[in-house]
Formats: C-alpha cells, structure tokens, sequence
C-alpha cells in the first residue's frame, strides 16, 4: 500500500540550529533528471514529499534507517538532512541505523563500523554493518516505525540492498511498520548480468537476482516481501513514498556521493562492470581520484596497456589494493558507457595476466553470484557468448520482477 502522493509539496524550512552544511561547490547537480522538465513535471524524491508522511509520524517512536544521502532537498540546491529537519517538526527519533560506510559514509568498504553517537545530533547510531547486520529486539525497543531513506545504485552487490533485507525481516518479527522514502536508481534503465545461484548468497548477494536489478528501494523493498525472501514468509507493514515524476528511462545524476568511492555519474555507470575487479588482482581505481573510472595492476603488461597509476591512502581507501605500486591499466573515466555490463576489460585484463592462476580470487564467485563466469572467461569464451548464458534466468526475473515495479 502507498501513501498518497499529494500535488502540492512543500519544501522544509531551512533551520539555523539545526540545517546541515551546504553543498559543496563540486556536488551542486541537479537533482532532476538531464531530461527537460516544466516546473509541474520536477523530479521529487520520497523525502521532500513532506506532505504526504509527516502526518505518519505523529506520536511515533521512530528509527531512522539512513547515512549521508538521507536528506531533504532545498529549492536553492542545498539541503538539510532527513534526522535534523524531523527534529526540527519535533518529531520523536530514538535512534539511527547505518549502512555500509556509515552514518556520514565516510568508512572505507568493508570497514568495521562501530556503534556510537551522532556528534550533530547526540541522537545514538547503531550499525548494521559488520557482525549486527541485523537490527536486534533489543536495538529495536520503542520504536513504532522504521524509516528506511538511504540512496542505492542498483547493483545486488551493492551492500544497502542488504541492509534493506535485514531492516524488513527485524521490522517484521517485532511487529514495527517500514516506510520506504524512495529515491531514483541511477542505473535504471536496464536488467543485466547473471543471476545468483542460492548457493554463493553472502552480504554481497542475497537474492535470485541479476548485478543489474533496474529497481528502485521501494519497488526492491516490494519484491523482498512479495517473494517471501524474508526469514520464515515473515511480511512487515510496508508503505513506500514513491519519487514523484520520475520515470526509469531518466538519467538520474547523483547530487551527493552514495558511498566514499563512487564519486561522480561515471563511477555510478562503471560501477556495474568494474566491481568485478574487486574479486581479483586488479585494483578498480580505489587509492585514487578516479575510483571505478580506472583499472590496474603491477601484473598486467606495460607493452600492452596504455595508462598507469600509483594507488595512495585516501578517503574510502586507507589501504587499497597495489597500494605504492605502479599499475597498467585502463582510463575510463571519459569512455562513453553503454546501458549493459561490460565485460571486455575483465576478459582483456584476465588474458594479459602471465599468471593466470593468480588473477581470480574466492570473492569473485560472490560478486558474480555463480561459479560459472570465472570459468567461461577462464575457458575463453567471448562477452557475446558469456551474455547468452544469462538470458533465459534474466528473462525469468523480468517477469517475476515486473509485479513490483511503481514506474514506468
């Protein structure tokens, strides 16, 4: 069931004592679509559609499920941020849950996250990144209502998804509602890759679903419950705040940074393809400023690859792959990207690696979400060939997928 979307919406107040900072001057993007839109027709996400939950959250306990993304937009291209505007209206928040990275989203992938306090705020953070991948009863206590607003990329190995998962099954078992304040998927416009087997699901790939899902929070959050993915059928109360005017066709471009190393529209498109190197030798641009825009490594040929690259500690990567060594590689980060992964970078990296026995390491199957992909590149078999082995599984889940989906 949806809240009603209501035509007139009107945008929160910036507040002194509690207004978050400004944009900076690298992250003011549009928050519309590249597509011309008249005035009645602007891009609203769930957050600034105030109207249509505020009167959900009077005399809630209320959990917010959220990092740095979670905000509200303002007209002048700033914002404020979801938990500050919420007390701002008095609203009674006990407690914040990160993802991935983060309340802030500044931890590196994969970096344990600590519980702790927001220092803004002095509300208290509980991860759900790390060994509470969960919410427990006990984190859970007085809380009515879990709001879920954190900004995907549309990828199943993007680990948010997850965390979406776990929020939907707690919520669920202690009889708490969700609501979902949708956003855009920046990689919306298609379905592709392989599908996971079962049997490789792990943190980075749950569900039997393709790298590419082309849905959004709310429309996933739909396709969780409906599918009976959740630990024993169990079906939490779930209302979902669709974006307004958005259709999956638009090219969304991302007016904040989804995680420390995806930082502009190019990464978000490579991510699909690139993050593949992530189950390698290969180093997918992370210790540098053109994280998953580039790739290298000290293994790959000099005489063959064109670019190089030293990659450093930097923020979102204190020690990342290679780091201090000179890599050979690939500059993407001005290639023109098809709606598709790409998979000629990883068959060309695997084939100009002396050591072949070396390239592929045990996280490559989870990424991939099957074992059969390492061996197709291992046994030489081209992109084309590869992409027909997904076809009749993706066919499948776009059909299962279509009952989900809110946008055209």
């Amino acid at each position: 069931m949806f809240f009603q979307l209501v035509k007139n919406t009107l945008f929160l107040a910036v507040l002194g004592l509690v207004s978050c900072q400004a944009q900076t001057n690298s992250e003011k993007q549009t928050h519309n679509t590249e597509r011309q839109a008249s005035p009645s027709s602007t891009l609203m996400v769930g957050a600034n559609q105030t109207q249509a939950y505020f009167n959900k959250l009077k005399g809630k306990r209320i959990g917010i499920v959220g990092n740095q993304t979670s905000v509200i937009f303002k007209e002048n291209g700033a914002y404020t941020h979801l938990v500050d505007s919420l007390l701002a209206h008095n609203f009674n928040i006990v407690r914040v849950f990160s993802p991935e990275h983060g309340f802030r989203g500044k931890a590196d992938a994969g970096e344990q996250v600590k519980n702790g306090m927001d220092t803004q705020t002095g509300l208290p953070i509980i991860s759900l990144y790390g060994k509470n991948k969960k919410p427990t009863p006990a984190q859970l206590e007085g809380i009515d209502l879990l709001i879920f607003d954190i900004q995907d990329v549309g990828t199943r190995f993007y680990t948010y998804i997850s965390t979406l998962h776990y929020v939907l099954e707690a919520a669920a078992e202690n009889n708490i509602a969700v609501l979902v304040l949708d956003r855009p998927n920046p990689n919306g416009a298609y379905v592709d890759g392989p599908v996971l087997e079962l049997q490789h699901k792990s943190f980075v790939g749950m569900h039997p679903i393709p790298i590419v899902h082309g849905m959004s929070i709310g429309e996933y959050a739909q396709m969780i419950i409906g599918q009976n993915w959740l630990e024993r059928g169990v079906k939490p109360e779930l209302e979902v705040i669709p974006v307004k005017n958005y259709r999956r066709q638009d090219r969304y471009i991302l007016p904040i940074k989804p995680s420390p190393n995806l930082p502009n529209a190019q990464a978000i498109k490579l991510y699909p393809s690139l993050c593949f190197f992530e189950g390698t030798q290969v180093n997918a641009g992370r210790g540098t400023a053109l994280q998953f825009q580039v790739f290298g490594s000290p293994f790959l040929s000099k005489n063959y690859f064109d670019y190089s690259y030293i990659p450093k500690a930097n923020e979102g990567a204190k020690n990342p792959k290679h780091m201090g060594q000179l890599c050979y590689g690939r500059n993407l980060s001005n290639s023109k990207i098809e709606n598709k992964i790409q998979l000629d970078w990883l068959i060309e990296a695997y084939q100009n690696t002396a050591d072949k026995s070396k390239f592929f390491n045990s996280f490559f199957t989870k990424l991939a979400g099957t074992a059969k992909l390492q061996s197709q590149i291992e046994a030489g078999l081209s992109p084309e060939a590869i992409r027909k082995t997904w076809q009749p599984a993706l066919e499948e889940f776009k059909k299962m997928r279509a009952n989900y989906l809110i946008y055209e």
